[in-house]
């Protein structure tokens, strides 16, 4: 028996190969294989990749006995010195998750340790991972419910709808300008209101802090003549008095207010010279 590939059998009597390398004192298997020959040529191009640095992330042939994902494996642990069993192939401050050579997801460094455990399979459309013993939707770690439809409860900023990373989801909440994002390890409330395109009035601790600044927002233009009638969000779980409490401690961007001043005070010039 060739190096790297041995011989073994099932319950059923049946033979089969196995191959395997070690690398960096770490025992890999390379997956199981009809005939002794593809276990062979398995570990010959595991060889050339750790060994040899012959392939690079692109360079996957169809005709190889590897699979592709033990191929993504080993390139990684081979550039980035970490092994990880599952196809991610590190990057700076977030990483790649293979689930075949043209699907690639995007990930931030913060769910490392969180996909390097947990596999993720695909079913219909979905994307989900095996956790306690039950199929979790990978959207649902971020915020995205399982009847959320993308545009109108979400959205991926930059367009890709592979890119998981935090900064380029966003959740739409149940408030009108209120954006659901991450920050860091925490999930936040961005406020928004469109005037002369979207104006961020300031990120919250909760959804309803940054709905009552929407609010806030909207009362200040109307108070300098803006005439745009912005919804207003009702807010059930305030009574009056909590609402006016909140009201008066949620500050709304400076930058926002000066602007709408100085745009006020354009208007009311160009009033009196007229």
């Amino acid at each position: 028996m060739a190096q790297g590939a041995y011989q073994a059998r099932k319950k059923d009597g049946t033979v089969y190969f196995r191959a395997s390398i070690t690398y960096r004192n770490r025992h890999i298997s390379l997956g199981s294989f009809e005939t002794e020959e593809m276990a062979q040529r398995a570990y010959g191009e595991a060889e050339a990749i750790v060994r040899a640095g012959k392939y690079q992330l692109g360079d996957y042939g169809e005709d190889m006995a590897l699979s592709f994902e033990k191929f993504v494996v080993l390139v990684n642990f081979r550039d980035n010195g970490m092994y990880i069993k599952n196809p991610i192939y590190l990057k700076n401050k977030f990483f790649l998750y293979f689930l075949d050579e043209d699907r690639i997801l995007k990930f931030d460094v913060d769910d490392l340790f969180y996909y390097s455990e947990h596999k993720i399979m695909r079913r219909g459309g979905h994307l989900f991972v095996a956790d306690f013993g039950m199929q979790v939707n990978v959207a649902s770690r971020y915020g995205i419910k399982n009847y959320a439809v993308e545009g109108r409860d979400y959205r991926f900023v930059n367009g890709d709808s592979l890119d998981y990373r935090y900064g380029n989801i966003e959740v739409f909440s149940r408030y009108h300008g209120v954006i659901q994002k991450r920050k860091g390890k925490e999930t936040v409330f961005e406020a928004r209101i469109h005037r002369n395109g979207d104006w961020i009035l300031g990120t919250y601790p909760t959804e309803t802090e940054a709905a009552v600044a929407y609010n806030k927002g909207a009362e200040y233009l109307w108070k300098h003549g803006e005439k745009k009638n912005f919804p207003v969000n009702y807010i059930e779980e305030l009574d009056e008095a909590s609402y006016l409490e909140m009201y008066g401690k949620t500050a709304i961007s400076r930058k926002f207010r000066d602007s709408v001043k100085k745009e006020a005070g354009k208007k009311r010039g160009q009033n009196s010279k007229e």
